[in-house]
């Protein structure tokens, strides 16, 4: 038996790849989950965010995401004047090998390169409070903040691992994988990471309630 077997961080993983196999298998067919509104409708204007852009998704892109629902837009922020992207790709089902992607792959792929990368609270509109992955990236003369998690209607998850596990319980308990793995990218100007840095919280705080309408119940 291999060593990592041996260990009990190995044991404990090994049993939870099974039981997810397990899950996977016994999971109906039909337990794909539509949007509960087509992201057509996601408002052009949120609190004083305008839509600059709607940007389309490269086919190749789009081959390698597999996601069921893309929204890939430019916003500039009323603060600042600055334009940040809000990204979100929706997956109905997890099943046939579609899943939520990680920046830890994607950016690195693309050329970025992470000079900062943390776990932050944010507290939202309402007191609310959500944890997400908070990243400083760069490739050549770009310098980007960037916040990413993984969301579905019952809960907001930052780690990759944690997510994985969440979604094993749900395939066990309600049938269901649909996921949505939502991104915003804030540049930085002038060196000055903490404005770029409020500016992308400021987007999550004025879109975050429009964005849970859209994922079903």
């Amino acid at each position: 038996m291999p060593r990592f077997l041996r260990s009990r961080q190995g044991q404990v993983l090994s049993l939870l790849l099974i039981v997810q196999i397990a899950a996977f298998h016994a999971m109906p067919r039909s337990e794909a989950v539509p949007l509960a509104r087509p992201f057509e409708e996601f408002p052009v204007e949120r609190e004083g965010w305008k839509l600059l852009a709607d940007v389309p998704i490269e086919e190749e892109v789009q081959a390698l995401l597999k996601a069921d629902d893309t929204l890939n837009r430019v916003y500039q922020d009323p603060a600042t004047g600055a334009a940040l992207s809000l990204f979100v790709a929706y997956f109905r089902s997890q099943r046939a090998g579609a899943t939520t992607h990680s920046p830890r792959v994607c950016l690195p792929g693309a050329g970025w390169q992470t000079r900062d990368a943390r776990v932050v609270p944010l507290v939202l509109p309402g007191g609310r409070t959500i944890r997400v992955n908070r990243w400083i990236v760069t490739r050549d003369a770009n310098r980007s903040v960037v916040l990413y998690w993984f969301q579905t209607s019952r809960r907001v998850v930052a780690n990759e691992y944690v997510n994985k596990f969440y979604l094993m319980l749900d395939s066990i308990r309600y049938r269901r994988s649909d996921a949505a793995f939502v991104r915003v990218v804030s540049p930085v100007e002038d060196g000055r990471d903490a404005v770029a840095e409020e500016a992308a919280v400021r987007m999550v705080g004025a879109f975050f309630d429009t964005l849970r309408t859209f994922l079903p119940e």
